[in-house]
């Protein structure tokens, strides 16, 4: 301690001398940065060698520039801000990164208003003990300005040696691009990834980047013509998959209800959890729907999010666009751009009324704006349901079974046929806190995360849940004349974490692959039918994009009337293409495209030496994929759907309120009278709520679980602190 002591002392003696011991203790934390807390996918000398150099000329040229300064306190002042600037994107991104798996854009920064409801304790579970080291500095300097053993140097540095060290940056900064465009050739031009962006030049360098991104998006909008949809509509004419005429229309003029499967993937379906030689089902009913005659369930359903997760999957499920490649289209573009939504297309093409049910704040992602002009005539968010405590919440919003007990009340009272949305939240990261008391009983895993050992206990509470709501659909009558839809919205598991969980799915933590955090991206997606006997399970390739136009060819509608780049997934047309945000990533049933990699889709054999043959089709492959995200990119950036007409009028925002949307409903329901079709109305003016019934877990499991709620609660408190430390 006393050499390091020392040191810091002789460098802060002179200026130039401060300038280099913050540019270095920047430097170390960032190399730690690289290899603790981010994965690089750093491959060979040379890649690690960017990593090891790219800290520096960003640091020394906005740490250096503070050598201009003459006056000997803002000189100081000034060096140390920009040095904990740099510190603080640092370690921000360091956090955002266990979750995200990717780095903090400017978009993700411009929604932070919108998003960070909630989001503090999930956060604060993300710190690790080693992030210490990012502070060990701070500890120093206090240490040596409480002890007065700071000298300040009085003299100012020389101007034209200021302009050397600001020259010498850039030089640096410069060789740093070239050997990173040696690496990999047009890294700026082509946006491969941010990691490669940050593995070659560093995260001022990728903000700096992302910045000029951002900016040209925002051009694009403001400069798109009506000229430009042209080629949209031409694109999505050629790629149209006609109806398959076993399906069109068997659903017609049914209610539609999706529920949001949060974070739930498509592993858990069918999946037992082997806890001291004893096998627990994790989602038993959700299982029993997968393998129903009354249910088209998928097997090859793939998450197509980026950034915006949830956000995302809402908006391609809605509208069959996708989100942005950086940030989220809801927050950016949601409240302001012209869409053409599911809830606005049921209305004009059927009369439907629709709802979202969400216990969360309503602005988070702001969906409070977005569902406006996606023509939703209600939200009911957390404001409408039980006040949230301890006992029946976590950071995320209300538990899913007190939810959709709330919802009734409100549901009974829509007009059908309805278009309603459920959005759980339990299964939500960090896992576990969101079950207490009665719920606690299931067994958690036993891996060396605690974010694992959790997830199957939640996606339990989850399925119990779904199963209470089927009940209650059944009870009041419901279940018959609706279609019912769950999806998994994004990945439950993130890829950092994807190794510790191959032992529990059979697989091997050495040989892990991105093939296999590939196929993990699967999420469950199933259509419910009730009355249908030739549900099955399908093995056709698709996506949440593809979602809209296969609900609107079961309900009659045909997808080829507006601007969506999805396709029907019961369609014999259908391509089989899986875009994915990242550039060049795909999956098909022949090859799979995967950070960076190309696998045999069906053994997930990679291929690293490809024949032409193999080259052709993925190229093939890789152009299918892009076109389709440039088509939606297109629409989503330019906000083209303001040019174009195909009879559906433009959603009036202006009539929709979300702070009496219960009111609205009863209003509504008088003045038809009669003619009303609400549950509440068809049920001779008698509530429906009491027949939602949503046992706890120890009620379900009262014979098998008395023995060992006590332990596995023990457990589950241990998890929930174990993984706040983390």
């Amino acid at each position: 301690m006393n050499k390091l002591l020392n040191s810091l002392k002789k460098g802060l003696k002179t200026r130039l001398g401060f300038v280099l011991l913050l540019v270095g203790i920047y430097w170390l934390k960032s190399i730690w940065a690289y290899y603790i807390d981010f994965d690089l996918d750093m491959k060979g000398f040379y890649q690690n060698m960017l990593a090891f150099i790219n800290p520096i000329p960003f640091g020394l040229l906005l740490i250096g520039a503070s050598l201009y300064i003459r006056k000997t306190k803002v000189f100081y002042g000034f060096a140390f801000a920009i040095y904990f600037i740099l510190f603080s994107w640092l370690f921000s991104n360091a956090i955002y990164y266990r979750e995200f798996s990717d780095f903090i854009t400017i978009s993700t920064m411009m929604a932070t208003s919108s998003v960070s409801a909630g989001l503090g304790e999930a956060a604060l579970k993300l710190f690790r003990i080693w992030d210490l080291v990012y502070l060990l500095d701070f500890i120093i300097f206090g240490v040596l300005l409480v002890k007065k053993m700071v000298v300040l140097d009085k003299k100012a540095f020389p101007i034209r040696q200021s302009f050397a060290i600001t020259a010498l940056s850039v030089m640096l900064a410069s060789a740093n691009l070239f050997l990173a465009e040696i690496d990999r050739p047009e890294l700026l031009s082509r946006g491969f990834s941010n990691t490669y962006i940050v593995r070659a030049l560093g995260l001022p360098a990728f903000l700096g980047y992302n910045a000029n991104q951002t900016y040209k998006a925002h051009q694009d909008r403001s400069g798109a013509t009506a000229e430009d949809l042209v080629p949209v509509q031409e694109y999505i004419s050629e790629h149209y998959a006609a109806p398959n005429d076993q399906y069109f229309g068997i659903a017609k003029g049914r209610n539609v209800i999706y529920i949001h499967l949060e974070s739930l993937q498509q592993f858990v379906i069918d999946y037992k959890l082997n806890v001291d030689g004893v096998d627990y089902e994790v989602t038993p009913f959700l299982n029993s729907l997968y393998h129903s005659s009354s249910t088209l369930a998928f097997s090859n359903f793939f998450n197509q999010v980026k950034a915006g997760k949830t956000s995302d999957a809402e908006t391609m499920i809605e509208t069959s666009l996708f989100g942005l490649n950086q940030g989220s289209f809801m927050v950016q573009y949601g409240g302001t751009n012209t869409q053409q939504a599911a809830p606005h297309i049921l209305a004009q093409n059927g009369g439907y009324s629709s709802a979202v049910f969400h216990g969360n704040a309503g602005s988070f992602w702001n969906r409070n704006n977005t569902y406006k002009q996606w023509g939703y005539n209600y939200f009911f968010d957390q404001s409408y349901f039980t006040e949230q405590t301890d006992e029946n919440s976590f950071q995320y919003g209300l538990n899913d079974k007190i939810m959709l007990a709330d919802s009734i009340e409100y549901l009974e009272h829509m007009q059908q046929p309805f278009y309603a949305k459920y959005i759980t939240v339990s299964n939500h990261y960090p896992y576990t806190t969101s079950l207490i008391g009665d719920e606690i009983g299931f067994p958690l895993a036993q891996t060396d995360d605690e974010t694992i050992n959790g997830y199957f206990a939640t996606a339990n509470y989850l399925d119990s849940s779904i199963e209470a709501f089927f009940n209650y659909l059944k009870a009041t009558g419901l279940y018959e004349k609706s279609v019912i839809v769950l999806y998994g919205d994004h990945y439950g598991i993130s890829n950092s974490r994807n190794p510790d969980l191959a032992p529990l799915i059979g697989k091997d933590s050495e040989t892990w692959s991105d093939y296999d955090n590939a196929m993990l991206q699967r999420v469950p997606y199933m259509v419910v039918i009730p009355g249908m006997t030739t549900g099955k399970i399908i093995d056709t390739y698709g996506g949440e994009i593809d979602a809209l136009p296969t609900l609107e060819h079961l309900l009659g509608i045909e997808a080829n009337n507006f601007l969506q780049v999805g396709q029907d997934l019961l369609s014999p047309e259908n391509d089989q293409v899986v875009a994915m945000r990242t550039s060049g990533t795909f999956i098909s049933p022949k090859y799979t495209s995967y950070a960076g990699k190309l696998y045999y889709t069906e053994t997930g054999e990679e291929i690293t030496n490809p024949d032409e043959t193999t080259i052709a089709e993925v190229e093939a492959l890789k152009a299918a994929a892009a076109a389709q995200l440039a088509a939606s990119d297109a629409i989503q950036t330019g906000d083209l759907i303001r040019f174009f007409d195909n009879g559906l009028p433009t959603v009036d925002t202006s009539q929709f309120s979300y702070l009496n949307s219960l009111e609205a409903e009863l209003a509504i329901e008088k003045a038809l009278g009669n003619q009303s079709t609400s549950l509440y109305s068809q049920n001779g003016n008698q509530s429906t709520v009491n027949l939602f019934k949503a046992p706890s877990y120890q009620e379900l499991h009262s014979s098998t679980s008395a023995s060992s709620s006590t332990s596995t609660s023990t457990s589950t408190t241990t998890s929930t602190s174990s993984t706040s430390g983390e």
